[in-house]
């Protein structure tokens, strides 16, 4: 049998052949997944964009009040209360203005004077990343103001109360708030804004959007209830926290308003109300002070984050009325100290800012046996430094510091920062 032989021209025609298949295979991927991205891109301008909930807080459902007939999931404004189920006593409904897409709100120019009834302006809800607690004392006390409170001047709170018979619907309006003290000292101006809550329940908050370097500002904001009865309003209360916005630590709380609704006749129709904002927590803040931490455990790298931001209300330690506040962080295992840190002083201020970071390592697995103690210093040449105040944080410390340790355990890798009372050292 004779051998196959294959010539030497045939060899090389073999690589241009696949050179040829391979240029076509190329251009032919090429092409189609080029044509898949411009139907894709033209499918997604083309499509309208779905409804969707702006928000849920906690029972209570929020949509725009002004979108057009056709994205409601009712037909008309009309029909809409004829048709709409009955709502149980105990879930809430709230009815916000419009946003866009993403949950922000278009700019608008506002007027300082402005306090019409229209909606005009667009209201904004912000995170419940953190807990404005009432305080017990706010609760117990009247809307009287003392003298004492009068002389600080906190400003004014004007907003008007409704209920909506035909709708079973609770509407506040926060109008305007005039003459707030100045919380930045470098530019002598607010960023305030306000968050209301419906007590004794607390569970249902709203916030109005945040109003830049202002110190009379026109939020005219309405926020609207469904399915309160009107017999229950009586036993109900408004609780607003007038607050100024902080970009690098935890917002300012300028002051508060208590408004129990029990005797307010809201049958003749829309009320117009003004009440004094009065100091809170003024028991609380007077005696040691109090401090500002952030925590932040890492499960992951058995790490231990503790921020010291800021202290506030520190009582006169020296002959000039002022002292040099510096803070000192131990670290304890099993109620044995590991590590210790401590900030730089400030000089002569009672309310310092330290905002100073510091990395602890975590000997064991979970933070059952660790502890975090605060000591608040009077810096003294010559002298023993005095403490000012101690804060300790763990799972057996009690109040404020027990409910910030718990809330580190249940949600890792998240910064929780909160204000705490100091105690006698």
């Amino acid at each position: 049998m004779a051998p196959i032989t294959t010539s030497r021209e045939e060899f090389d025609e073999i690589p241009t052949v696949v050179g040829i298949f391979s240029a076509f295979g190329l251009v032919f991927t090429v092409s189609l997944f080029a044509w898949i991205c411009c139907q894709r891109k033209s499918s997604k301008s083309n499509k309208t964009p779905p409804y969707k909930f702006v928000h849920v807080l906690k029972g209570v459902d929020i949509y725009p009040e002004n979108l057009s007939s056709k994205k409601k999931f009712g037909v008309d404004e009309k029909n809409e209360v004829k048709n709409k189920p009955a709502v149980p006593k105990s879930s809430l409904h709230l009815n916000l203005e419009k946003r866009d897409l993403n949950g922000n709100f278009p700019k608008t120019n506002l007027k300082a004077g402005s306090s019409s009834d229209g909606e005009k302006v667009t209201p904004k809800l912000f995170p419940e990343g953190e807990k404005e607690a009432v305080s017990p004392n706010s609760l117990k006390s009247s809307t009287s103001v003392s003298s004492e409170e009068k002389q600080e001047k906190l400003g004014t709170l004007f907003f008007s109360l409704e209920y909506n018979f035909e709708k079973k619907a609770f509407v506040v309006n926060i109008k305007e708030a005039r003459g707030l003290p100045a919380m930045d000292e470098q530019s002598m101006t607010s960023d305030p804004y306000i968050k209301m809550t419906i007590l004794p329940e607390k569970k249902h908050k709203v916030k109005t959007r945040v109003l830049r370097k202002t110190l009379d500002p026109a939020f005219d904001e309405t926020f609207t209830f469904y399915g309160i009865p009107y017999t229950q309003i009586q036993e109900l209360a408004l609780h607003f926290t007038i607050l100024s916005f902080d970009r690098f630590s935890r917002d300012d709380i300028i002051g508060e308003v208590l408004i129990p609704l029990s005797g307010i006749e809201l049958s003749d129709g829309k009320m117009l109300m003004t009440r004094e904002i009065i100091k809170r927590n003024v028991r609380k803040s007077s005696g040691r002070g109090e401090l500002l931490i952030s925590l932040c455990y890492q499960s992951t790298t058995n790490t231990l984050t503790v921020v010291v931001l800021k202290a506030r209300h520190l009582p006169k330690s020296d002959v000039s009325g002022l002292s040099d506040p510096y803070v000192k962080v131990n670290l304890f295992h099993a109620k044995k100290r590991i590590s210790k840190k401590k900030t730089h002083v400030k000089k002569c201020t009672p309310n310092a800012v330290f905002n100073e970071l510091f990395v602890f390592d975590i000997p064991c697995e979970g933070l059952e046996e660790i502890s975090v103690e605060f000591l608040v210093l009077d810096s003294e040449r010559g002298s023993r430094n005095e403490v000012i105040g101690r804060l300790v944080l763990g799972a057996a410390a009690e109040g404020s510091g027990g409910e910030h340790w718990k809330e580190i355990c249940d949600f890792p890798r998240r910064q929780i920062a909160k204000w705490h009372v100091l105690c006698d050292g």
